[in-house]
């Protein structure tokens, strides 16, 4: 299968450039790393390596030839074996020729931004949710160690309690609002229940009879 040359980029910006010389011509052998052509711009000059092996079969763009698009179809390169005048233009689908460039210094320079770029537009790694401690169902966490509220237990609502502390108190007739939880931030749980049942306090005040 024929490989294509085309017009190679001196840099990210380049667009255009000049096909100073053809360094072969038509019929000759190629190997790869064999300088094929040069390529002028108004600011260097580079040379055209060969990537590929075979037999230069045409020749599309001639030499002295001005402001060639990049990319554009310069030459063919015909498999070993393979007729160079059976092949025509753009039958291969790859690429037969590279830029070499003209120094270090301008090889590296275009690399500067795009490693700048990379960094910048690669987003942040997606950070996993932290587990927060298993609560019992129906258990409110405080926002704070210091908004646990106190009152006279008119109101059970708001203590923080387990569910299974709220009714071992009700059973028990304890007073919520009057014990200390052991639980985190405070909360009653049901160790604390048993203490006060053990120790016989914090019993709610009984209710009024009604008129």
């Amino acid at each position: 299968m024929p490989s294509n040359i085309l017009m190679p980029a001196l840099s990210p910006t380049m667009e255009k450039g000049n096909l100073a010389k053809w360094l072969k011509k038509e019929g000759d052998e190629i190997k790869s790393g064999d300088v094929i052509a040069e390529i002028e711009t108004d600011k260097a000059t580079m040379e055209v390596e060969a990537v590929d092996e075979g037999v230069l079969a045409r020749i599309v763009v001639p030499e002295g030839t001005q402001d060639v698009p990049v990319n554009e179809l310069i030459g063919i390169i015909a498999s070993e074996g393979e007729d160079p005048n059976a092949v025509s233009g753009g039958a291969g689908a790859s690429t037969a020729a590279a830029a070499k460039q003209p120094s270090p210094a301008q090889q590296a320079a275009p690399a500067k931004p795009a490693a700048a770029a990379a960094a910048g537009a690669a987003p942040p790694a997606p950070g996993r949710p932290v587990a927060a401690p298993p609560s019992p169902p129906g258990a409110q966490a405080p926002s704070s160690p210091a908004a646990r509220p106190t009152g006279n237990g008119a109101s059970g609502a708001r203590l923080f309690a387990s569910p299974l502390a709220r009714r071992l108190a009700r059973e028990a007739g304890l007073d919520l609002a009057r014990l200390t939880g052991s639980g985190p931030h405070g909360r009653i749980v049901e160790r604390d229940i048993k203490a006060a049942v053990a120790g016989g306090g914090a019993k709610a005040a009984a209710p009024a009879p009604s008129a």
